[in-house]
């Protein structure tokens, strides 16, 4: 795919939820950032219209490889999505801060 591509972005299920819970937190320790940051993390998502291949992959021992790329938006979001054809999907929305152990067992 040329750098003029356009993808589609898709955001599975599973990642909306987990984008609502750290809105959710978020609004209960700082109203006025939660606006902000889920402004952030969308733009984040979008700008994956464009060129996803600029991301590297996520390298786990129990993640096949190649199969997520990573983006991390300021501080402490990691973006997991895979590339298929024309189409971009978003599978999991993490924050760093918290253990995410789960996903890579």
């Amino acid at each position: 795919m040329d750098g003029n591509q356009k993808y589609k972005v898709i955001v599975s299920g599973k990642a909306m939820q987990m984008l609502g819970t750290h809105i959710r937190f978020l609004a209960q320790v700082n109203k006025e950032a939660t606006k902000k940051k889920k402004e952030e993390l969308m733009t984040a998502m979008r700008s994956l219209e464009q060129m996803p291949q600029r991301f590297p992959f996520f390298e786990e021992m129990y993640i096949p490889p190649n199969k997520y790329h990573k983006m991390f938006v300021k501080k402490w979001y990691l973006i997991l999505y895979q590339i298929k054809d024309d189409t971009v999907y978003i599978d999991y929305i993490l924050d760093c801060r918290k253990d995410y152990s789960w996903l890579i067992r």
